[in-house]
């Protein structure tokens, strides 16, 4: 038998004496507080994390900042970039592939209401597109959250990751 496997042999052993001796014993918590707190970070999807991440009902539209003589490359290439750079990953990986599909065959008018889309707050913008939230009246016929929302639907059954940035 090799050294290799006289170790490997040995340390099965060892192991599974400690399994033996400490399976009498009671078992203990590592901390006390760890039991008495609740955990910050809210699960997706949950009903504590959509009340938790709702805007208020009266809250005003974002104000875009002033993109004045912008070429329409530019702001395909921008947008892209801002589609997959939210700050959380549920949103970043809809809009990210949703821009991936369907930023190119956008028109101006389109293209600047997707801009106006990406200005409001992540979680609220992915409620919205899953449908666990009624849009603000400003969204209610919009287009482009049409278009996200079937995006998101996946009839198809795509299996979407990160795009890469080129």
């Amino acid at each position: 038998m090799s050294s290799a496997a006289t170790l490997v042999r040995l340390a099965r052993q060892r192991c599974s004496r400690r399994v033996l001796q400490h399976s009498t014993t009671s078992v203990r918590a590592f901390s006390v507080s760890a039991a008495l707190s609740a955990d910050p970070w809210l699960l997706p999807n949950t009903p504590e994390h959509v009340e938790k991440t709702t805007s208020p009902a009266d809250a005003p539209a974002p104000t875009p900042l002033p993109r004045p003589g912008e070429p329409v490359a530019q702001m395909r290439a921008r947008l892209v970039y801002q589609s997959r750079k939210r700050g959380t990953l549920e949103s970043d990986l809809l809009l990210s592939t949703f821009a991936q599909e369907r930023l190119a065959t956008m028109d101006e008018s389109e293209l600047h209401e997707f801009d106006k889309l990406m200005d409001e707050p992540d979680w609220d913008i992915y409620y919205w597109a899953t449908g666990k939230r009624a849009p603000p009246e400003r969204w209610a016929n919009s287009r482009i959250l049409e278009k996200l929302r079937e995006h998101v639907r996946n009839e198809g059954k795509v299996v979407r990751r990160m795009p890469d940035l080129s």
